[in-house]
């Protein structure tokens, strides 16, 4: 299986979406575009999963790193997902207490409160 990757405009927020599986193959692809984004000024990301169908520590990287490169900028990264089997994955590694997790993009681009 392969990745795919788009990224669009969605308020003060760029949004990727993924689709595919996200493993130590197509990893470094996600984190690419993650730098490229970052580097042409946008820092805050949401990652729309929905399209995911396999996640795997290289991925979990992958988006630990991403947080890491906004987070410089002051950044934010909010992931999409629903998927219960990808959802177990954070909540087992403890990411659910790093990114905020949301159930559809216009949720994840909402101004808090």
């Amino acid at each position: 299986m392969d990745l795919s990757l788009s990224n669009h405009p969605a308020g003060d927020h760029m949004v990727v979406e993924v689709g595919g599986e996200i493993d130590v193959y197509t990893a470094p692809r996600l984190r690419e575009k993650m730098v490229e984004l970052v580097n042409a000024g946008h820092y805050h990301l949401v990652v729309d999963m929905e399209g995911v169908d396999f996640l795997d520590s290289t991925g979990l990287g992958v988006l630990v790193g991403g947080l890491k490169r906004v987070r410089t900028h002051d950044g934010s990264l909010r992931i999409v997902c629903t998927q219960e089997r990808l959802l177990k994955i954070f909540r087992i590694t403890g990411l659910t207490k790093v990114f905020p997790i949301h159930n559809t993009v216009d949720e994840a681009v909402a101004p808090p409160g």
